[in-house]
């Protein structure tokens, strides 16, 4: 009942394998390749109630991804909010909270539907495109580009970026994790030359509110706003982008489903967060262990890691009525796609209209969109991605 095996993800989600220790061994240490082994959390309410004890379960100790880094690059990760505790974790969310709260995303609304009417155009009347590139990866990239203040042409050097750092484990994005810090250094490089423009001349953007902020009386630093810009141009852009293509695929594979919501687009947002449940973006994150716990009878020792397994805990019989049942109109749905307690997901607005308009304009415009190929996945056990997707769909006239 292994859980980390990286090749077991390119082929699917393991769900069977967390079926089977969310009820045998929901509290279960499993080995890893190079390191010392974590406990893998699988029950939603285990991780409802770890994420929202961060004094004895800390993101910041040995950071939120399973690898052990060396102290020099544990503390530069350290920079980025989803590795930080209170109260540090909340003066850093409070930078750019503001931008993100529902009132300021609905004024967004415009800009998604006339940048989901683009990416649609763009493919509409060819009649085939690969759904992830063409229209699952160009919307997001198109919003957090425009939120950032980064220019639409360079759009595709983020893509490239944020494939090489959040693709580590998959051969096709980087050929070692050397490559992983070279795009991290380029994207801090770029960040750093957005950043000089807009200290000369803020506008209305993330860059700028980052620039000009202050915590206590002291700016950020540049690690720190190089941290915080790359944390917004990766998590803004890669979740979505597998929302999209993973709800995309789900609806392919129930075809009654996407009819209901042919017949009725008002099920639109139902449907969004049993996406976000069906297809949990991100797999899973880490925390450290800071005092001796009891855990389902198991003793967790101070160091100890573990992992939160939110695409388990999104199955989870206990919660979930019938939830290998893919139903857009699921309710309740109280899902853990975004994470729950002190690190709820930042951008969970911006992610729910994105996704809600994409389908939108999909549905309408390409009713008939069915799969033309293999689909590939991404060899990761953090990110549920999907690298291609070749589609096809009857061409809008001319």
């Amino acid at each position: 009942m292994d859980v980390y095996d990286l090749d077991s993800y390119q082929r699917a989600i393991p769900h069977e394998v967390f079926g089977r220790l969310r009820k045998e061994s929901p509290v279960h240490f499993n080995a890893e390749p190079s390191g010392p082994g974590f406990w893998a959390i699988t029950k939603y309410a285990d991780v409802v109630m770890i994420s929202k004890d961060p004094k004895t379960f800390s993101s910041a100790r040995g950071g939120t991804n399973l690898t052990d880094l060396p102290p020099e690059e544990l503390s530069i990760v350290q920079m980025m909010m989803v590795n930080m505790d209170p109260p540090k974790h909340n003066q850093f969310r409070n930078l750019v909270s503001k931008g993100f709260t529902p009132r300021m995303i609905a004024q967004l609304e415009p800009l998604i539907r006339a940048a989901a009417k683009r990416t649609v155009d763009a493919v509409a009347k060819s009649g085939e495109c690969d759904f992830v590139r063409s229209i699952a990866g160009e919307l997001p990239l198109i919003i957090i580009a425009d939120l950032l203040g980064v220019p639409q042409s360079d759009r595709d050097k983020v893509f490239d970026w944020s494939n090489r750092l959040i693709g580590f484990d998959d051969p096709e994005f980087q050929t070692s994790l050397a490559d992983g810090k070279i795009a991290a250094g380029e994207l801090w490089m770029y960040a750093n030359q957005l950043a000089a423009q807009r200290r000369e001349k803020p506008e209305l953007d993330l860059t700028s509110v980052l620039v000009h902020a202050s915590i206590d009386g002291v700016k950020l630093s540049e690690p720190e706003f190089d941290a915080f810009f790359l944390m917004l141009a990766v998590a803004g852009n890669e979740t979505t982008r597998n929302a999209i293509s993973g709800g995309t695929l789900a609806l392919l594979q129930h075809p009654e489903q996407r009819q209901r919501l042919l017949d009725d687009p008002t099920l639109i947002p139902s449907a969004i967060e049993e996406i976000l449940r069906w297809v949990t973006p991100v797999i899973h994150f880490r925390r450290t262990v800071t005092r001796e716990v009891e855990l389902r009878g198991k003793t967790l020792r101070e160091g100890d890691k573990l992992a939160m397994f939110y695409t388990s805990a999104n199955r989870d019989e206990d919660v979930f009525s019938d939830p290998f049942k893919f139903d857009v109109t699921r309710t309740p749905n109280e899902h853990l796609a975004f994470g729950v307690g002190q690190h709820f997901c930042l951008g969970s607005s911006l992610a729910r209209l994105e996704l809600r308009i994409i389908f939108e304009e999909l549905l309408r415009r390409l009713p008939d969109l069915e799969l033309a190929g293999d689909v590939r996945r991404l060899r990761s056990n953090f990110i549920n991605g999907i690298k291609t997707m070749p589609v096809r769909f009857t061409p809008e006239a001319t």
